[in-house]
């Protein structure tokens, strides 16, 4: 499904649960209520305007229980189905690891609720295109959490660029190293390609390459090289890329999370200046004229997904749209395969 095809799909009426009309308030179940909805996420759909959490899903049910108990939510499930066949469940956020967001999602918009899923959409493009299938069959709109696109921090970065602060934008540059993470006996998830579609590159990569879709527009080529330099799991852990973005941007990426550093930089670079920020840190932003230097404050909002779990509330109660949806996100899955493309192959992993 396009953009096109998803702004004609969420231009309707919100069709999800027994309504006809949209709804004043949206009620959100969860699926998988693990680490990132502690407070990345999970708070956001209580503060939000116009949303209610009411429900929430774990296969553990102790933990469940426990976490409706900790943040007020009065209907707690250990099985999926019963979470999905809820009537008073409007809408689902599906917060698992990366191998089942495909079939969540799938049953999910099959149940009749629109979904947000968590970031990355799906191990590979084609587990996201049939993710957009499902959407498309069931006419419901597709959100993923990308959520730096509605972030302030961000959406100031994207006022400068769009307001010609540094010119004509022609190059870009990122660069993200971390040390080698420690290993216990039991390899963790983000580094299980099975689960997570491979290493630190896709679970943290993919937020800065869906960002610079944001800020600059799509990539139209991509080459890319990756090796396993620490050896700890079958996972990425060094990658370089070269982009281009339409017929007048060009990009380096440098990513490597078996450094002896910590580095976080994304370097936009026009015909007048510059403009340096981090994708992952709160430092200012860094904006270099002909004028001087200065310095930018641009700080996270205490749970950094509530800009754009509003913006999804918006579209789905019909008083605006969400920046992030399967449409843009499928975009960033097609990046990283074919960053990943050969070492996935030389390493022999494949997904259903």
């Amino acid at each position: 499904m396009d953009e096109e095809s998803h702004a004609r799909l969420s231009s309707r009426p919100p069709p999800f649960g027994s309504y006809a009309q949209p709804v004043d308030t949206v009620r959100w179940g969860i699926i998988g209520v693990g680490d990132v909805t502690e407070a990345k996420s999970g708070p956001g759909f209580q503060h939000a305007q116009r949303s209610e959490l009411v429900a929430v899903m774990r296969r553990d049910g102790a933990k469940a229980a426990d976490y409706a108990r900790r943040h007020d939510v009065p209907r707690w499930y250990d099985d999926a189905e019963a979470l999905l066949g809820d009537p008073d469940v409007d809408a689902v956020y599906i917060a698992t690891p990366p191998d089942s967001h495909r079939d969540y999602a799938v049953r999910a918009l099959e149940a009749g609720k629109p979904v947000y899923v968590e970031k990355p959409m799906a191990r590979t493009t084609r587990e996201c295109e049939e993710m957009l299938a499902a959407a498309e069959r069931a006419r419901l709109p597709l959100f993923v959490a990308y959520y730096r696109r509605s972030m302030p921090r961000f959406a100031t970065v994207k006022e400068l660029l769009d307001g010609g602060a540094i010119g004509q934008v022609h190059a870009f540059r990122v660069e993200n190293f971390r040390p080698t993470p420690a290993v216990g006996e039991q390899v963790p998830w983000r580094l299980r390609p099975g689960i997570s579609g491979g290493g630190h590159f896709v679970d943290l990569a993919s937020h800065t390459l869906d960002l610079l879709d944001h800020l600059l527009g799509p990539v139209t080529q991509v080459h890319g090289h990756a090796l396993n330099i620490s050896g700890i799991s079958q996972a990425e852990d060094t990658v370089s890329g070269t982009f281009q973005v339409g017929s007048a941007v060009v990009g380096t990426g440098l990513w490597c999370y078996a450094a002896d550093e910590d580095r976080d930089l994304v370097e936009i670079i026009g015909t007048e200046g510059s403009l340096r920020f981090s994708s992952f840190g709160q430092e200012p932003l860094r904006l270099r004229t002909g004028a001087g230097v200065r310095e930018i404050e641009a700080p996270y909002p205490a749970t950094v997904q509530q800009p754009l779990i509003q913006a999804v509330v918006d579209e789905l109660t019909g008083v605006g749209a969400s920046p992030s949806t399967g449409a843009s996100a499928i975009r960033t899955a097609r990046v990283v395969d074919a960053l990943l493309a050969e070492y996935r192959t030389e390493y022999g992993l494949t997904f259903r």
